[in-house]
């Protein structure tokens, strides 16, 4: 059996405890060495095979994982965050559907959850905003048309934005011709959760300079919107005047 196991955002306990069982009874781990905190191994029983897939090809980890479980190996494919965002795993099952070895997926705790904690936000606020668009800038890979930057700021929803920390500059533009005020709030999360985890406040129009004076270029995520500011509302359910199934409206 293969495990695509999400590590969480960063830090070893994040990890889900499902997560942590499965690393500590793997035969095999195939981790992507550039994200992962590589404390999370230290739950690998020392005669654990490991394979770091920053160095490898799909075809070499689809290798490892064939020859795993030709020798009644269990296999945990280590992936940053939840597997199911920006983590590549639909070729690997494409690929282990087509050899007939069989997987699950353990999910984690994406670093878009890890990056609202640091800032200590809701993104979903009450007459704010209730729609949150994970989303990244095109570089070598590509964006649908239909789902470029510009596109959807048209929204003015809560964007997070992953993968674009070494594009700011175009970010910026193409967040206020979509139709963000340039003075929006913005924040830059870089590393959330990591030891070194750095937070950056902003505006839509600052997002460069922010960075540049901070010296991030990578490993940042980038969150944009009203979420970020002052004004909000109070949630209904916790209204007196609001009748639940389990509360009646008080006067």
């Amino acid at each position: 059996m293969v495990y695509f196991v999400g590590a969480g955002s960063g830090a070893k306990d994040l990890i889900t405890v499902r997560g942590m069982r499965l690393l500590a009874s793997a035969d095999v781990i195939v981790y992507a060495g550039s994200l992962v905190n590589p404390e999370l191994l230290e739950y690998a029983r020392p005669e654990c095979e490991i394979h770091d897939s920053a160095r490898m090809t799909l075809d070499e980890v689809i290798a490892v994982m064939q020859h795993a479980e030709a020798s009644g190996k269990t296999t945990v494919r280590l992936h940053t965050g939840d597997p199911c965002i920006f983590g590549a795993i639909r070729e690997q099952m494409d690929r282990l559907d087509a050899l007939g070895i069989g997987y699950e997926i353990c999910p984690g705790v994406s670093s878009f959850c890890g990056a609202a904690a640091a800032l200590r936000a809701e993104y979903t606020l009450p007459e704010v905003s209730q729609t949150v668009i994970l989303t990244r800038m095109a570089g070598r890979t590509p964006v649908p048309e239909t789902e470029q930057i510009r596109a959807l700021a048209a929204h003015q929803a809560t964007m997070v934005i992953f993968l674009s920390a070494g594009m700011l500059g175009e970010l910026s533009a193409q967040l206020i011709e979509g139709g963000y005020p340039a003075d929006t709030p913005a924040a830059i999360v870089y590393k959330a959760t990591w030891p070194d985890e750095t937070v950056c406040r902003c505006t839509v129009g600052t997002l460069a300079e922010t960075a540049a004076a901070h010296g991030i270029r990578k490993t940042a995520l980038i969150t944009v919107g009203q979420f970020l500011g002052d004004n909000r509302a109070l949630s209904k359910l916790y209204d007196p005047a609001f009748e639940t199934e389990f509360r009646r409206a008080k006067p």
